[in-house]
């Protein structure tokens, strides 16, 4: 691996599991659980023809994952200039400059960098929470775009997603189940056929908090698929899956 100089209030910290290396900094951004069940849900292809977008990118989480599932061209596309530095360095960290590139751009310009229905697949974990004039939003600037739709929407996300597919190419999403009919509502408004979905549990007995959907660009609207549940704790442990994502098999 290489070095790379820390800022204030950063870490390196490594998914076992595939030896990724990634900057993170609890006072702005480090990922969480849903970015690495959506780069294990990411049905990629390998082929070092392959070309995949992820859109809201964070601080590259979703797309250094990734990189161990394929040998195509992976670009990471994220709003926040402090986010989308601590991505390049971790980029740099894994030696994978050759195979990941980091554009900050708000992701509505995203055609001003790739050709139209050029891509394969696009990969997302976008901000969850609508905003409106009750929400409470975090103080933190960094945390609050993240989390909250302040500089982008569903709407925007799912649009600029298709146009960036080519047909055939694949969406890969993780929202909220409370979302779902919403977002189910606009994939098929904008030619994303919905063809997977998978909840995410925290526990056994309790709802789904997370979701994981894959779509189609003008992929047939019949047969949409609802893989097992994943689980994430059992009596307080991980359960073997999230523990063979985070750590792998030692």
């Amino acid at each position: 691996m290489k070095e790379v100089g820390l800022r204030p209030g950063e870490r390196i910290d490594r998914l076992y599991s595939n030896h990724i290396q990634i900057i993170q900094s609890d006072e702005v951004f480090a990922f969480s659980l849903d970015a690495v069940l959506l780069a294990a849900f990411a049905d990629v292809k390998r082929s070092a023809k392959a070309r995949i977008v992820d859109l809201c990118a964070g601080n590259g989480a979703v797309g250094l994952f990734l990189s161990q599932k394929t040998h195509g061209q992976i670009t990471e596309v994220e709003i926040q200039a402090r986010l989308c530095d601590m991505a390049h360095r971790s980029v740099q960290l894994n030696q994978l400059e050759k195979q990941i590139a980091v554009v900050h751009a708000d992701l509505k310009d995203s055609l001003q960098y790739f050709a139209k229905e050029s891509v394969d697949a696009v990969t997302v974990n976008p901000p969850y929470f609508p905003v409106q004039a009750t929400s409470k939003k975090n103080p933190n600037p960094y945390l609050a775009i993240a989390r909250h739709e302040l500089k982008t929407n569903l709407d925007e996300v799912i649009a600029t997603a298709s146009a960036l597919l080519k047909t055939g190419g694949k969406l890969f999403l993780v929202h909220r189940p409370d979302r779902l009919p919403e977002i189910l509502a606009k994939l098929q408004a904008n030619r994303l056929a919905p063809k997977e979905l998978q909840f995410v549990q925290p526990r056994a007995d309790q709802d789904a908090n997370m979701v994981l959907i894959a779509a189609r660009k003008d992929g047939q609207v019949a047969g949409l698929k609802v893989k097992p549940t994943i689980v994430v704790y059992d009596e307080g442990e991980y359960t073997p899956l999230i523990q063979e994502l985070l750590y792998g098999n030692r």
